[in-house]
């Protein structure tokens, strides 16, 4: 293996990378980020990468999940507030559901760049840049707009701080505290088909909490209880802005991202002798390696070899994004790849990815493909003797209608009604916390078939 530094990637082919035409200011904005203050700390990736060592070891479940692409001019503090919430009512449906600690990673905070299929797009005879997210260029479809700005990497660092900051302080400030449950819910889901179920498991929590005092055990004494860890991914798409964002760790002399707690390859950017492996390879951060349909069992074990040499637990999650008509046929032999060689790793299963359809003008994601996928992921590793592990959604908790089905049954006519995404489209905050039921039923489940002693709600 040849030496790796942050800069390193360089040498290598890239794909998915924007042409800034103007190189001099690109190496500028890169130089002025190298000397921003971190966005996370060594000290809490490492903590990330031992909560997602037990998730490997079949002893706590991976929520990740968030916006597909985050937007410069969504963000607000009601938004970030929004999001925080479903999660955390996600998060503690599964918890106390199904008696599993829950590891909390958003797709927050850093989730700016997107990979696209095709590098130009053509609208009415006018064909100009693809949108590669708000880190690069604008939505707006005039040529300005659609130029790559290297300056946007700024502004991604300004939000990124700015929702960290307010994410910190929700997750330790009081907001996070389980006597908050049932003020988590928001105005719209009060009335649907979920909020019983909910408003049920939030009483429960009460019931728990008022009998711990009864007995002399005071949930005031216990921070686990009033507060939560919460950690931040997202795609390392833009290799120069996270090679100024590397530090070296003081303690250890190990190179981090500093950008997010967790950074994942995305699928087409996972070509072992490319750019965004290379890179990757080298810090020392939890990573996700997305698995496609593409990718064939002896293609995923040269990734790991490369990815994880030392067979770390927590060190590498494997995101399966195939399909619900496909996951059956291209999962098994995953599985049975990585095990035959005893490599360590977390499976988590993508349901949006592989299910995306056309619906006249509108991309979308119909809601019974994604929880039959989420079906079969669970039911694969169940019959493979093996752990599944985590859920990657792409989910809001604004009142979106961009995928079909769920609960209130959405269809294709009123995708207009409340379609905001700026990429691809987001289970809104009913749909999301009807994933959390189905993925706490099959958590629980699994743990009976395993015969695993239910791990106190609290953890």
């Amino acid at each position: 293996m040849e030496r790796w530094s942050p800069d390193s990637w360089r040498k290598k082919p890239v794909a998915q990378m924007p042409d800034y035409a103007d190189r001099a200011a690109l190496s500028g904005v890169e130089r002025t980020l190298g000397g921003f203050p971190p966005l996370v700390f060594a000290g809490e990736a490492r903590k990330l990468k031992q909560a997602l060592a037990r998730v490997s070891a079949g002893e706590a479940f991976l929520l990740q999940g968030g916006d597909c692409a985050e937007s410069f001019a969504e963000h607000s503090a009601d938004n970030i507030r929004d999001f925080f919430r479903v999660f955390l009512q996600m998060a503690v449906v599964m918890t106390f559901a199904a008696a599993s600690p829950v590891v909390k990673v958003g797709r927050v905070a850093g989730q700016f760049a997107k990979p696209r299929s095709a590098p130009m797009e053509e609208i009415g005879g006018t064909e100009l840049p693809s949108y590669r997210g708000d880190i690069v260029n604008d939505i707006e479809f005039t040529a300005a707009a659609r130029a790559p700005d290297p300056r946007r990497q700024l502004e991604a660092y300004r939000q990124s701080a700015a929702t960290l900051n307010l994410i910190r302080a929700f997750a330790t400030g009081g907001y996070a505290n389980l006597e908050n449950a049932h003020r988590w819910m928001l105005g719209f889901v009060k009335d649907s088909p979920q909020s019983s179920a909910y408003r049920e498991l939030a009483d429960r929590i009460t019931e728990t909490l008022g009998f711990m005092r009864a007995i002399g055990l005071d949930p005031e004494a216990h921070p686990e209880l009033r507060q939560t860890d919460f950690y931040t991914s997202h795609e390392a798409l833009l290799l120069g802005y996270e090679e100024a964002m590397t530090r070296v760790d003081s303690t250890t002399g190990d190179h981090y991202a500093t950008s997010g707690h967790l950074i994942w390859i995305g699928d087409r950017t996972r070509q072992p002798d490319h750019a965004h492996v290379e890179y990757t390879r080298g810090i020392k951060n939890p990573i996700g390696l997305k698995c496609g349909t593409s990718l064939a069992p002896d293609g995923l074990l040269k990734l790991i070899d490369i990815l994880n040499p030392e067979n770390e637990p927590g060190r590498l999650t494997l995101i399966c994004r195939f399909g619900s008509d496909k996951a059956a046929d291209y999962l098994p032999g995953l599985i049975r790849g990585v095990r035959r060689e005893g490599r360590n790793v977390v499976w988590s299963c993508d349901p949006m990815h592989g299910n995306t359809v056309k619906a006249g003008a509108y991309k979308t994601r119909p809601f019974e493909r994604i929880m039959s996928e989420i079906r079969t992921f669970f039911a694969v590793h169940q019959g493979e003797g093996t752990y599944a592990g985590g859920i990657h959604l792409e989910m809001t908790g604004k009142n979106v209608t961009e995928c079909t089905g769920g609960a209130r049954a959405i269809s294709e006519g009123e995708l207009k009604d409340r379609y905001h995404t700026y990429c691809d489209p987001r289970l809104n905050a009913e749909q999301a916390i009807e994933v959390a039921f189905l993925v706490a039923e099959l958590l629980k489940a699994e743990r009976l078939a395993r015969g695993t002693p239910e791990v106190h709600a609290a953890e």
